[in-house]
């Protein structure tokens, strides 16, 4: 996955959305997986993949492992969030 916004899926776009929205968690890992709505998320790659690129991480650090904590965008996941919105 490139950290550059315009190459996002719209699966990853979604994602972020639901993170902005204040309707996503994730879990505390070093490979985080991610819960929107209180149902894990179907593509835990992709979600892995954001988190790695920097564009969301667990709102209260340090999550601890296993842990569901509320995930948030980084501003990277902002800008990228601000693209979508603009388009």
């Amino acid at each position: 996955m490139s950290e550059q916004s315009d190459e996002l899926s719209h699966r990853a776009l979604a994602m972020l959305r639901a993170v902005a929205e204040r309707r996503a968690m994730m879990s505390g890992s070093c490979e985080p997986d991610l819960f929107i709505d209180g149902f894990a998320c179907c593509d835990q790659v992709t979600a892995h993949a954001l988190a790695r690129a920097g564009y969301l991480r667990p709102a209260e650090a340090p999550a601890r492992p296993g842990a569901r904590v509320r995930a948030e965008l980084t501003p990277a996941g902002w800008a990228a969030v601000g693209v979508v919105a603009a388009a």
